[in-house]
Parts: structure tokens; C-alpha cells; sequence
């Protein structure tokens, strides 16, 4: 991987969507932004879904992220929920392809792991060690923007670690890898 570069995490979700900005110079990092888009005020799925791919392709646009790095939704007892995460991640996905920026997916499991060394830690300890690793002056109270960052420093993190068959750079090879997700 290339010695400088713009990663951009995201933590979809369909009330509140996370995301951080970091950049890699060398062996350092820095926090260039986070932030979370307010979903709630729509209330029509179709449309929360079509502002997502409108925001991210804005941060894209704006911050020209060399790769994306998103929380894969993890399993959970609603179904419902877990559809409407895993549309919000797919349209994250898909705005990303859109601009041909490969994408990384971490379990929340993963990036817990890579953040804190547990991969169980809570959402509060995820956004201390951020707050220290970047030097943070203040953790957001919204803690989908640390999730959304946390997803890019665990990429960051990861390295060459990363097989180039999480990574995608176009629908064609996301399609080719998950056969199972074309319906």
C-alpha cells in the first residue's frame, strides 16, 4: 500500500451515519475529520437511503478518500433492522464503486479488536483510545462519528495485513467475489 493516503470510515446506519477521515503520511496519522449525517428527520426508508449515497458521495467527492472502510452489519435478532443496516450499507458501498474507491468491510467485532485490543470494548472505550491515538481535543457526543473514524483506523491498522479479496474497485469484482448478494 502506498505510503500517503486518505481513508474514509463509515458506520452506516438508517437514524444516524458515522464517518472519520484519516490520512497516512508514511507511519503517522491524522485525524482530518468526523462527523454523522442525521438520517431521522426523513421518514421514508427510500429516501434516508437515497441521502446516504448523496453524502458520501459528496465526502468523496470533497476529501478524495484513497479507499472506504465500513462496519459490516452484524447479526442481530431483528430482522427488520438488519435489512434496513444492510441497505444503508449497501448505498455506502455502492456510492463509493460509483467513484471506483475500493472498499474494506470490518465485523465490529474486528474493529473493537484493532482500536482497543477487545473486541468487546464499548462504544465509550472505542472513543478514548481514538481520542488518544489521534490526539482528539474532544470526543463528539455522538459516538457513530468515533464508530465511523474507528472503522478507518482499524483499515489503517490492518496494512498489508488487508487480502486484496475484501477490497473492491469496481461493481464487477464486488460482484464477482458475492455472487450471493445478486438477487
Amino acid at each position: 500500500m502506498k505510503s500517503d493516503r486518505i481513508i474514509l470510515g463509515i458506520d452506516p446506519g438508517t437514524t444516524i451515519m458515522g464517518y472519520g477521515l484519516v490520512h497516512k503520511r508514511n507511519n503517522s496519522l491524522e485525524l482530518i475529520t468526523l462527523g454523522v449525517i442525521h438520517l431521522a428527520k426523513y421518514d421514508n426508508h427510500a429516501l434516508k437511503l437515497k441521502k446516504i449515497f448523496e453524502r458520501v458521495l459528496a465526502l468523496i467527492d470533497e476529501y478524495k478518500p484513497d479507499e472506504v472502510a465500513l462496519e459490516a452489519p452484524f447479526y442481530g435478532k431483528n430482522v427488520q433492522s438488519m435489512l434496513k443496516l444492510g441497505r444503508a450499507q449497501g448505498v455506502a458501498m455502492a456510492a463509493a464503486l460509483f467513484r471506483d474507491v475500493p472498499i474494506f468491510e470490518y465485523s465490529p467485532k474486528k474493529i473493537k479488536q484493532s482500536i482497543t485490543g477487545n473486541g468487546n470494548a464499548s462504544k465509550e472505550q472505542v472513543a478514548a483510545m481514538l481520542k488518544s491515538i489521534l490526539t482528539i481535543k474532544e470526543i463528539p457526543k455522538q459516538l457513530d462519528a468515533t464508530d465511523g473514524l474507528a472503522a478507518a483506523v482499524c483499515h489503517y491498522f490492518q496494512k498489508g495485513a488487508v487480502s486484496n479479496k475484501s477490497g473492491y474497485s469496481g461493481w464487477n469484482s464486488f460482484l464477482k467475489d458475492n455472487p450471493d448478494r445478486v438477487g
